[in-house]
C-alpha cells in the first residue's frame, strides 16, 4: 500500500510539472498579432423625403423635406473583407429621382465601382453583413453573391412572410433565397471575426432582425454604425419613432443601448442615413483606421 502511495504521489507531482510546464509555454509564446483593420465609408445613394412627418408616430416635422444619405461601409480585417449593407439598386443609376413619390431614392455610382478605386474586387467580399432587410439596405447584395450574407435571423424570417413587411423586396436577395449562395441568419449579437473587433449587434424595433455594427478601429477608436435604429441624430434625442417600425417599444430599447454602448466606449456614433453625420468618417476614398 505503501508502494502505491508513493507511485500516485510521483505520478500527481509529475502531471503537476507538466502542467506548470505548458503554462511557462503558452506565457512565453508570442500572443496571437491582432488583424489590421480598416473601413471605407462608401455612396449608396440618397433619398429625398417629401414629407418628413412621415418618420415620426408623434406628428413632428410637419411641413419638412430632407434628403436622407443611404451609406454602406467596407471593413478589411487583415485580408478579409466585409461589406456592411449594399445601398439602393443599381437600377437607379442614371434615373431621375420622382419627386412627385414620397420617397424619391437615386443613385449615382455602384458599389464595383468604388471598390475598384481602393482595389477591391467584388470577388474578394467575402461576407455581405446587413443591418436590416428594406430595399435600401439590400439593393445591390446581390452583386456578391458569392458571400456568405449575414443579415439578423428576424428578418431573414420576414423576407419569407406573405404578406411581406414594409420595404421588404426578397428579390434582391435572390441567391439566398434560392440556396444558391451561403445564409447565416444571426440571433443576438455576434463576433464577426472572432476576435472581438467587428460586432453585430441585435437592436431589433425598425424591424424584426434590426442590427448595429460596431468596429473597433487600432488608431481612430470604436466606431458604431447606426443601420436604421434611428435615421437621423434628433430621434435620439426626442426619442423619436417612425410610425412604419415594427415594434415601438423595442425601437426605444435599442436607441437606448445603441447610445449607452456609444457613451460606455467613447464610440464614434454614425448615423448612416443622415448626411451631416456621416462626416465623422473620412471621405471616400480615405479610410478609417
Amino acid at each position: 500500500m505503501k508502494t502505491f502511495a508513493t507511485l500516485s504521489a510521483f505520478s500527481a507531482f509529475g502531471a503537476s510539472l507538466l502542467a506548470a510546464g505548458a503554462a511557462l509555454l503558452a506565457l512565453s509564446a508570442p500572443a496571437r498579432a491582432a488583424a489590421d483593420l480598416e473601413l471605407w465609408r462608401l455612396d449608396c445613394g440618397s433619398v429625398m423625403v417629401k414629407d418628413l412627418s412621415s418618420f415620426s408616430d408623434t406628428f413632428a416635422y410637419a411641413g419638412q423635406t430632407r434628403t436622407l444619405t443611404d451609406s454602406c461601409y467596407v471593413i478589411r480585417h487583415g485580408a478579409d473583407y466585409m461589406l456592411w449593407d449594399t445601398g439602393l439598386p443599381a437600377a437607379l443609376i442614371g434615373k431621375a429621382p420622382d419627386l412627385t413619390q414620397p420617397l424619391a431614392p437615386s443613385l449615382t455610382v455602384d458599389i464595383p465601382a468604388q471598390l475598384q478605386k481602393i482595389g477591391i474586387k467584388p470577388e474578394q467580399i467575402g461576407i455581405v453583413g446587413i443591418s436590416h432587410n428594406h430595399f435600401d439596405h439590400l439593393g445591390q447584395a446581390s452583386t456578391f453573391s458569392k458571400a456568405t450574407l449575414m443579415i439578423g435571423a428576424g428578418d431573414w424570417q420576414s423576407l419569407h412572410e406573405n404578406p411581406l413587411p414594409f420595404g421588404v423586396m426578397p428579390a434582391l436577395v435572390q441567391p439566398w433565397m434560392d440556396g444558391k449562395a451561403k445564409v447565416d441568419p444571426v440571433a443576438g449579437d455576434r463576433d464577426v471575426f472572432g476576435d472581438g473587433s467587428v460586432m453585430m449587434l441585435s437592436m431589433p424595433g425598425h424591424t424584426k432582425g434590426e442590427t448595429a455594427l460596431l468596429v473597433h478601429l487600432p488608431k481612430t477608436g470604436p466606431v458604431l454604425l447606426s443601420g436604421d435604429v434611428v435615421h437621423f441624430e434628433e430621434q435620439i434625442a426626442n426619442n423619436g419613432v417612425p410610425p412604419f417600425n415594427i415594434d415601438r417599444a423595442e425601437s426605444l430599447a435599442s436607441m437606448d443601448r445603441m447610445n449607452r454602448i456609444a457613451r460606455e466606449l467613447n464610440a464614434r456614433l454614425v448615423v448612416q442615413h443622415d448626411a451631416g453625420d456621416i462626416g465623422k468618417l473620412p471621405a471616400f476614398p480615405a479610410s478609417a483606421r
